[in-house]
């Protein structure tokens, strides 16, 4: 399960469509026991509906609901982030904004956490290698014409949202004293000293 990078779970509104309301009980389920215990009966009670309703919205079984869940996620996370950043009116702005609210989406998020903590199988191999570059090409695709509004260079701002991506993995997997991705004042320090020189000497 490709589960990287992604938004805080949020309870869910009754009213809410069916397939998302079994997404948001699929992250509780695996917050509370994982991936590989949580089962389709516990995310069924979790959410109020029967496995026949899983299964008709996620062929695939269990896979295929876990898949559905960790997109759900990645688009929930870079929602998040694009809110965050889209009335930055300088670099340095949206660098704080983006990386903040980038490092309190993985940081914050219960499910993640769950799973680095108690199953990192299921998510190191993500960060690794040819898996890696995979994300970072995803972060770097988003995150370009965001920094492009102050870095005109296709090139550079591409290059520049890949490294501040690799940052923030970096930082997330492993905590630095003094670098608190989730705290903007921290994070504003981090920019003005290490981000911002590298971006614009």
């Amino acid at each position: 399960m490709s589960m990287v990078a992604v938004a805080p779970a949020v309870a869910t509104p009754p009213a809410q469509r069916p397939a998302q309301r079994i997404v948001d009980a699929t992250l509780r389920c695996i917050a509370r026991w994982g991936v590989a215990k949580t089962t389709l009966d516990d995310v069924a009670r979790d959410a109020g509906c029967s496995r026949a309703t899983i299964y008709r919205l996620f062929p695939g079984g269990k896979d295929g609901l876990m898949d559905a869940t960790a997109r759900a996620e990645v688009e929930r996370f870079f929602d998040g982030v694009a809110a965050a950043i889209a009335d930055a009116a300088s670099l340095e702005d949206v660098l704080v904004a983006g990386m903040t609210e980038a490092g309190r989406g993985v940081l914050r998020h219960q499910a993640l956490q769950y799973l680095l903590t108690h199953e990192p199988e299921a998510i190191l191999p993500r960060l690794a290698f040819a898996e890696l570059d995979r994300v970072l090409a995803a972060a770097a695709t988003f995150a370009a014409p965001h920094l492009g509004r102050f870095i005109p260079d296709p090139d550079g701002s591409r290059r520049a949202a890949e490294w501040v991506a690799r940052l923030v993995v970096s930082y997330a997997c492993t905590p630095t004293p003094g670098v608190d991705l989730t705290d903007e004042a921290s994070v504003r320090t981090l920019v003005r000293t290490f981000v911002l020189p590298g971006l614009t000497n």
